[in-house]
Formats: C-alpha cells, sequence, structure tokens
C-alpha cells in the first residue's frame, strides 16, 4: 500500500527493519543462553539420569539383600543359642 507522504512510507520501512533485527537478537540470545546453560551443566560433575537410575537400582537391590540377611544371621543366631541352651 502506498501512501502520498514519504515519511510515512520510511517510518514503515524502519519499523519493519527493526522487527526484523529483534527477532534476529531475540533468536541470538536464545543460543547463547542456551550455550552457556550447557557450560554451567557440563563444569556440575552431574551423573546423566540412566547412570543415576542404574546406581539407585543397584543400591536398592543391596539394600533388599542386607535384609534378607540379617534375618538369616538372626535365624542363626536363635539356632546357636538354642543349642548352647540344650548342652546346659
Amino acid at each position: 500500500m502506498q501512501t502520498q507522504n514519504p515519511f510515512f512510507d520510511d517510518l514503515a520501512r524502519m519499523a519493519g527493519g527493526a522487527l526484523g533485527a529483534l527477532s534476529g537478537l531475540k533468536a541470538e540470545i536464545e543460543t547463547l543462553v542456551r550455550q552457556q546453560f550447557e557450560r554451567v551443566m557440563a563444569g556440575a560433575d552431574m551423573v546423566p539420569r540412566d547412570e543415576f537410575e542404574a546406581v539407585r537400582a543397584l543400591a536398592i537391590k543391596a539394600r533388599s539383600e542386607q535384609e534378607d540377611l540379617e534375618v538369616r544371621v538372626a535365624a542363626l543366631e536363635a539356632k546357636l543359642a538354642e543349642l548352647g541352651a540344650a548342652k546346659e
């Protein structure tokens, strides 16, 4: 749409150029923030989720086995106490 006043045409062109520059700036800022976040996370010495879940599963299994062994030891101690009492 052409107007008779070149001032408004120039103003519209400048506004369109400014909007294009702002959208480019937004994309650049998003990229920089993402890169900075990735650098911080890499330096945080964090483990990946799958490794964490694997170690967690091992810990749960070890805890279960420990509880089973505690029950077995208690049963053996009771049996030893029984045998000791029977000898006396």
